[in-house]
């Protein structure tokens, strides 16, 4: 009788566990469990790679920062000091990419398209560690903080994209040969947007760089890549700084259709800038090409130093750095009196810093660039400060869209920096005319031609490349 109870008590449980054993034998008998631990171990290094990124940038943001603000300290107090520590510092800048790893010069964003472009799945040895490289993270970190405490008219954004592809190939290199077969190409996308997801605080801005800058196929074949990495970059970079907006909350007004004839001359003359620079860059890096030595190369950027130096003595500290101070007074000024000085400052600055051939023209210089276009156009209009808002974000956007042909991204990274929903119909309507005047000046983008000179110069690339072309 208490045999027959304390079996009834113990059957369900007893069965439970038989049937629950049962499903589990059926599990891995039909695969389920080693999909289950391969879908796993296939995410795991897109995790890995991703706080790293997060962490690196964030860890770069804050010395990037930190030196700028230092040179800004120095050359507030003594002006004529400029004419020492540009020199110096791009010089340094220079040294260390030319002696060290020459792919480490430039933006770094056409390092990562060519990388990308180059990465075979299929070769145990790939091109794309050429452009990609732990070498590559450290003297371009070194580099860009070198030619930030010059002042240098750059943005830290190519840095931490070229960066951030780096680390994301160094972890694809190290999985073991056991592991489940990890696409390089899809590592090096997704590590491009996650880097941008954490330099600016912009996830959405990350996903659709991937798709409009880093890669021309459907998103299909790495969307779950780039979202897991994206966010959980982005998380840990929130983090660490908290969740901020790089450009916080600027006052806009309403607009009627007439306004916008304001914006159309603006986005036309800012997108055409933006392709005119990268053109003038181009310019100056095939000239300091053309000199192979180091002595007359390093006499060249010493002249891009001592312009770039003038322009800051005659232009204001506007000039200085990535840009921020100038759009943060143009967006959040009480009376704010944008200038064609302000404006020639940063053009020409942008373009001399990256024509030394360690610096880069990509999100930081551009939008500032932008700004001061925008700003200058309306305090010409004689808008109200509401208004000028719109046309700095507009002049922003369309620069933006200038260099990198990528509309989309244009504004929804403005749209993701500032949190102004109301704008997004303007920024997009900058962001296409900006697209349509570059494309009537340049049909290629100013990466695209920057990326084939890369690949170009690295022997077995170019024939690879245009092989593949050709299938």
């Amino acid at each position: 009788m208490e045999h027959a109870h304390r079996k009834g008590r113990g059957g369900p449980w007893r069965r439970l566990r038989a049937v629950a054993g049962r499903l589990l034998r059926r599990v891995r008998g039909s695969g389920v469990g080693a999909q289950v631990r391969d879908l796993w171990l296939l995410a795991l290094p897109y995790q890995v790679a991703a706080v790293t990124t997060a962490l690196v940038a964030v860890g770069f943001t804050k010395l990037f920062v930190w030196t700028g603000e230092r040179n800004r300290e120095l050359i507030t107090a003594h002006p004529s000091w400029i004419f020492v520590t540009a020199p110096a510092t791009f010089l340094l800048a220079w040294w260390l990419v030319r002696r060290f790893s020459p792919m480490a010069g430039g933006s770094g964003v056409p390092q990562l398209i060519a990388a990308s472009e180059v990465a075979d799945d299929e070769e145990k040895h790939d091109g794309s560690w050429r452009f990609l490289n732990v070498r590559i993270i450290l003297v371009r970190i070194g580099a860009t903080l070198a030619l930030a405490a010059g002042g240098g008219a750059i943005g830290r954004e190519g840095p931490i994209l070229q960066v951030a592809g780096s680390v994301y190939r160094v972890v694809h290199k190290l999985l073991p040969p056991f592991w489940p077969k990890v696409s390089r190409r899809i590592m090096l996308v997704t590590g491009g947007a996650a880097g941008l997801s954490a330099a600016f605080n912009t996830p959405l801005g990350g996903i659709v760089f991937a798709m409009e800058e880093l890669t021309r196929s459907h998103i299909g074949k790495f969307r779950t890549a780039v979202l897991s990495s994206v966010i959980i970059s982005g998380m840990t970079a929130q983090w660490l700084l908290g969740p901020y907006l790089l450009l916080g909350y600027p006052k806009l007004e309403r607009v009627g259709p007439s306004f916008m004839y304001t914006l159309l001359a603006i986005s036309a003359v800012a997108g055409a800038a933006g392709v005119l620079s990268g053109k003038a860059v181009l310019l100056l890096d095939k000239v300091r090409r053309l000199f192979k030595k180091t002595v007359p190369q390093g006499l060249f950027v010493l002249c891009c130093a001592w312009l770039f130096a003038w322009l800051v003595h005659s232009c204001g500290l506007l000039a200085l750095g990535s840009g921020e101070a100038l759009m943060d007074h143009y967006l959040f000024g009480q009376t704010p009196e944008p200038s064609l000085r302000d404006a020639a400052g940063r053009l020409i600055g942008s373009i001399v810093s990256t024509g030394s051939g360690a610096g880069g023209i990509l999100f930081g210089p551009a939008l500032s660039s932008g700004a001061a276009i925008g700003g200058l156009f309306g305090h010409w209009f004689g808008v109200d400060r509401g208004q000028l808002n719109i046309l700095v974000l507009g002049g922003m956007c369309a620069f933006l869209t200038g260099i990198t042909r990528s509309p989309f991204t244009s504004a929804i990274i403005i749209l993701e920096m500032t949190d102004r929903h109301s704008a997004i119909l303007q920024l997009m309507y900058a962001a296409m005319i900006a697209s349509l005047v570059a494309n009537a000046i340049d049909a290629k983008p100013f990466y695209q031609r920057m990326k084939d000179r890369l690949v170009a110069s690295v022997p077995g690339l170019r024939q690879k490349t245009a092989a593949e072309d050709a299938g």
